[in-house]
């Protein structure tokens, strides 16, 4: 997917740049001269975020405002009752951090997938310390579910000096978003790829199987020059561990569209309005029946659903 990346034309006494960093309603943006702007939204909300293309009209010596955002491609995000949290915008490729330990959760894995899958963002699923060789199987095994719903997987260790060679091929050209739950490895994963980077690392709590959140913004970091293809720089962007993935802003339809298993039987149910749950004829649960699509990822399914019905829809 490498291709050059332009810079649409700005308005007049306006400059296009690209969003770095998001912290509420404060933006890091970078211009193209590659000096960076501390830049505020026009109006209350804060819709801007990493990966996005702006306009923004100086302010003083080192201030801005974001004047416009510029269409995007896709914006990977995830939502419940409370709030929405945007991830990035403009990705070509969501890299899934996942672990030997501790423990990673196949819903939360799931979801990110479902997230990115119905954006049209393809997934590589990174099973991070397989260096730990004796917890490697189970990891494999549980991972299995998610490489069969259209994700590669990638096993690696974070701390193996020849994980970025491995890894280039993937990110040339890219702009890639690094995703994952808390304790996977994912900060030290960022500072083997992005020299300087100096991400805060803590290890996980052997008593606890969970760990904190070294990340607390959302942030792009440009990647070696060696990775630019054709023109388009190779970019990386580092988002925060989480411990929950709602996808209400999504629809019925959205969702079935993010599980890349039922693809093979779309448009095959007896009703054209098949919610894939009860309905006789439902090509979607024949196929779970016959073991083509695995029953925990069809129970995935029924969960988000029901969870958006319930809830207020974005």
């Amino acid at each position: 997917m490498s291709r050059s990346r332009p810079a649409p034309a700005a308005a007049a006494g306006t400059l296009t740049g690209l969003v770095v960093s998001a912290h509420g309603r404060h933006y890091s943006v970078q211009l193209p001269d590659g000096s960076t702007r501390q830049c505020y939204p026009r109006g209350k909300r804060a819709q801007a975020t990493v990966g996005d293309q702006v306009t923004v009209s100086l302010q003083g010596a080192a201030e801005g405002a974001i004047e416009a955002i510029l269409p995007r491609r896709n914006l990977l995000f995830r939502s419940d009752q409370q709030r929405s949290k945007q991830f990035a915008a403009n990705v070509d490729r969501l890299l899934l951090v996942v672990a030997t330990e501790p423990d990673f959760s196949l819903d939360l894995a799931g979801r990110a997938l479902v997230a990115a899958t119905s954006a049209g963002i393809p997934t590589t699923i990174l099973l991070n310390k397989a260096d730990r060789t004796e917890l490697l199987p189970r990891a494999r095994l549980r991972a299995a579910s998610l490489a069969g719903a259209g994700a590669d997987i990638l096993e690696l260790s974070a701390r193996d000096p020849e994980t970025p060679e491995r890894l280039a091929p993937l990110l040339a050209g890219q702009t890639s978003l690094l995703l994952g739950q808390s304790a996977m490895g994912k900060s030290t994963l960022l500072n083997a790829l992005v020299p300087g980077a100096d991400a805060a690392t803590r290890e996980h709590s052997v008593a606890l199987g969970a760990g904190r959140h070294t990340t607390t913004s959302t942030r792009l970091y440009h990647l070696p020059q060696a990775l630019e293809r054709d023109g388009a720089p190779a970019y990386l962007i580092d988002s925060p561990g989480f411990q929950g993935f709602g996808l209400q802003h999504l629809s019925r339809e959205e969702v079935a569209r993010g599980f890349a298993e039922f693809a093979p039987f779309a448009g095959e149910c007896r009703f054209y309005n098949c919610t894939h749950e009860h309905e006789p004829g439902c090509a979607i649960l024949a196929a779970v029946a016959a073991g083509e699509i695995p029953a925990e990822r069809h129970a995935l399914y029924l969960r988000i659903v029901q969870e958006n019905l319930a809830g207020e829809r974005y």
